[in-house]
């Protein structure tokens, strides 16, 4: 398996025996170091996808190396410690721990538990990549980005509101659909639409004023009588 692996502990035997152990589960990238410094250093030298943290070390306690990495990671973190008691536990996962493993242990659950955090991970990774994707949004020459709550036209910024951000992701998240004054209301303003009616025309006659060549002949955010909105995007 290409995935990196760091283990930090202070017991040779330990660490020779989940090296060996995790070889023969098919990792072959396994990194060890032996204190707390060792292991902060190792960390930000490897940048490994899992680490397996004991807590008692001869500098300072794994618990410091976890709160280190929370700082700019969420790869998963395994405590292996002689420590049993609940609230040791429970400060391990209150600091970001995402499993506790007490010694002595068996070699071959460790292995397991590692794979089963990894295949968490990337699943999760890949949830996120789908996501991260999903919120560009492209209609014409227009990119609105939801991650930065922006739109552009080519290099140039589009300076929106937050409520005319909402507005217009609304319509693009339902392109070619017609958009309700109510539902627009309650997505945007959490609101009833009674009473809304003059607030919602004046903040689409500024988007249009922002995106459209010509606001008063619209090409993209079209009105529809009696019904209410949609943004109008033609099919390559």
């Amino acid at each position: 398996m290409d995935k990196k692996i760091l283990i930090v502990d202070d017991e040779i035997e330990i660490l020779k025996l989940l090296e060996t152990v995790l070889k023969k589960e098919g990792f072959s990238e396994i990194y060890t170091a032996k204190t707390m410094k060792e292991g902060i250093d190792e960390f930000e030298r490897v940048k490994p996808d899992l680490v397996i943290l004991d807590i008692m070390l001869p500098d300072g306690e794994g618990y410091e190396i976890c709160k280190n990495i929370r700082n700019n990671s969420n790869v998963p973190i395994l405590f292996l410690s002689a420590k049993t008691e609940e609230l040791d536990k429970i400060l391990g996962f209150a600091i970001g721990g995402d499993d506790y493993i007490t010694k002595p242990f068996s070699p071959k659950e460790v292995a397991f538990r590692i794979k089963a955090h990894l295949r968490r991970a990337n699943y999760t990774n890949k949830t996120n990549d789908i996501e991260n994707k999903e919120k560009i949004i492209k209609f014409g020459p227009y990119i609105l980005n939801e991650n930065r709550a922006e739109i552009t036209k080519g290099e140039k910024t589009i300076e929106l509101t937050a409520k005319e951000f909402k507005i217009l992701s609304l319509l693009a998240h339902n392109q070619n659909q017609i958009i309700s004054k109510e539902k627009l209301c309650d997505k945007v303003w959490g609101e009833d639409y009674i009473g809304f009616d003059n607030t919602i025309m004046v903040h689409i006659r500024k988007i249009r004023e922002k995106i459209e060549d010509d606001p008063s002949k619209p090409k993209y955010i079209i009105t529809v009588k009696g019904l209410g909105y949609k943004l109008s995007v033609k099919e390559d």
